[in-house]
């Protein structure tokens, strides 16, 4: 008996852009946007703050990427409110990138994919961001439930913040010789795309019920956060390298209150471009809750027009 195919992340990726476009809303109940919407500073406030995002992003865009922080803050009630949250954008056909920036070695590393990846789970997403500071290695049983199970991982690289600038610029012994940490992390992630890649191609030829559709060929699994203020060719990041079939898929943070412009998402991400996911959360949530939609369809139209003027 055949089994059902899961569908890859990537290829899911790629479907929603073709769909929505590539614009990304943060879900980021800040404190003083709570205030703003009228809202408390409670569980039950973050948990209304996040379904109204859902609500005026299913249909506008493809992709949420709720702050798993700002739900953290309020315990077991925030986690339950997260819960909520992530339901009802799944249920809206959304793509759910949990940002919650987790990492660590053996078992501990698998049970955070479990957590947060594992079909069932309480906190299931269609990713999670994850942190390579114990080596890209140690994500390995992330990266392997991701593969088996649709889904996807963004692993922060070139952040966008400026304090990381020295410790992700500074000089690792890599397989290509001396390289930066973030250019190390970009390569690792590469090559286990390709690895996985050259794994389904394999079982394809022995199964033709599982033989990838061009899609997959498109987008990998497991990507990269890079920040839109950056510019990574001084992190020693080859671009035109994490293009190569199947393509790095580009988290990229940065957008509308850090002051990255829509114009520059070609210039800054080069071929990367047609797989990263452009996130913006404060730049559109300013707008308010009765003004939230239009916010979001604005700030897509004008990222639609922006690539197509860049090309």
């Amino acid at each position: 008996m055949v089994g059902t195919r899961v569908t890859p992340f990537g290829e899911r990726l790629a479907e929603a852009f073709r769909e929505r476009g590539q614009l990304c809303v943060g879900i980021d109940p800040h404190d003083y946007l709570l205030r703003e919407w009228n809202l408390p500073l409670s569980a039950a406030g973050v948990r209304e703050f996040g379904l109204r995002v859902v609500n005026a992003a299913a249909g506008a865009v493809g992709i949420v990427k709720p702050q798993v922080a700002f739900f953290e803050l309020f315990g077991s009630a925030g986690y339950s409110a997260l819960e909520d949250v992530f339901s009802a954008a799944r249920a809206a056909g959304l793509i759910v990138i949990a940002d919650a920036k987790r990492g660590d070695i053996g078992t501990s590393a698998e049970a955070y994919g479990r957590a947060w990846l594992q079909a069932g789970s309480p906190l299931e997403a269609d990713a999670v961001t994850m942190t390579a500071y114990a080596g890209v290695g140690s994500l390995q049983p992330v990266f392997d439930l991701a593969e088996t199970a649709g889904k996807g991982v963004f692993v922060l690289s070139a952040t966008s913040n400026p304090e990381s600038f020295q410790l992700q610029t500074a000089r690792a012994s890599g397989t290509d010789g001396d390289s930066s940490v973030a250019g190390l992390v970009a390569n690792e992630v590469s090559a286990h795309n390709a690895s996985a890649r050259a794994q389904v191609l394999a079982h394809g030829s022995a199964d033709t019920s599982a033989e990838p559709t061009p899609d997959t060929a498109a987008l990998g699994n497991i990507g990269l956060v890079l920040g839109a203020t950056k510019n990574l060719s001084d992190y020693g990041i080859d671009t035109a390298r994490l293009a190569l079939v199947p393509a790095t898929p580009v988290l990229a943070p940065g957008f509308g209150f850090q002051g990255a412009l829509f114009s520059s998402v070609r210039s800054v991400f080069g071929h990367l471009t047609p797989g990263t996911v452009v996130a913006v959360s404060r730049s559109v949530l300013a707008a308010g809750p009765k003004q939230l939609e239009q916010s979001i369809r604005q700030q897509s139209d004008e990222l639609a027009e922006a690539l197509v003027a860049s090309a």
